[in-house]
């Protein structure tokens, strides 16, 4: 897959960063709630946790609050529980979406998806409407790593366990298979890759070029479910977004 769509969301959420910082942890908080009671609070035993971890990390969340999350889901904190929904959808000029949410109200959190869609000139549809458009691979972003050709850099990948691999200005994409993703990317940090992100995506078969005002429409759909606590990610085939 090309990189283009991945590396501009990246781009975008670094600069917005300060403005959202506590969005960010707050959103990764829930993750790290859900993979300790999914798996345990030992990231050694819990590959889900290690991962979680590292994109904290990688999001700058400081230590204490990663510890606090933790303790919140072995139940020394909180008893609260999160469920995870995945609603799909369309935004403007027919775009498949695909909305993952973390919630402990499920009717809260289905309104608000709804109206964020509604509102942008798209719609709620039902479970396995859009979900067929995408496939879902462990996708890794590392910056370029000085003084290694991009040669060199494919062939560390492939060793390491990676399925495609491409590089760009903004840095390495590298592509595995999702039950691959946690050990790829311990395996590039080892040979000293700074991570930027590694998570299961869902990967569009196609996409889709809007007009100005579709685009415009969307991008308002996007900013809104971003800024909603309970939406974790979203994936859509919205070739323009940024």
């Amino acid at each position: 897959m090309a990189g283009h769509s991945k590396w501009s969301q990246i781009k975008r959420k670094k600069g917005v960063l300060d403005t959202k910082r506590g969005k960010i942890f707050t959103k990764i908080g829930r993750e790290l709630v859900v993979a300790v009671r999914a798996g345990g609070a030992d990231p050694d035993n819990n590959s889900r946790l290690r991962d979680i971890i590292a994109k904290a990390k990688a999001n700058n969340m400081p230590n204490d609050n990663i510890t606090r999350s933790i303790k919140k889901a072995s139940g020394e904190l909180s008893h609260i529980n999160y469920e995870e929904i995945v609603y799909e959808g369309y935004g403007a000029g027919g775009v498949a979406v695909i909305v993952e949410a973390l919630t402990d109200n499920k009717n809260r959190t289905a309104a608000e998806v709804r109206h964020s869609l509604d509102r942008s000139g798209g719609s709620l549809g039902t479970t396995g409407c859009v979900s067929y458009m995408f496939e879902t691979r462990g996708v890794i972003l590392a910056e370029v790593k000085n003084g290694l050709s991009e040669d060199d850099a494919m062939m560390t990948a492939l060793e390491c366990g990676a399925d495609d691999f491409e590089a760009s200005e903004d840095g390495y994409e590298v592509t595995t298979a999702v039950d691959k993703l946690s050990a790829v990317r311990e395996a590039l940090e080892t040979k000293g890759w700074i991570i930027v992100s590694a998570e299961a995506t869902k990967i569009p078969s196609s996409y889709i070029k809007l007009d100005e005002d579709n685009l415009n429409k969307f991008q308002k759909m996007l900013d809104a479910l971003e800024d909603n606590d309970d939406v974790q990610r979203v994936w859509h085939n919205c070739e323009d977004s940024i």
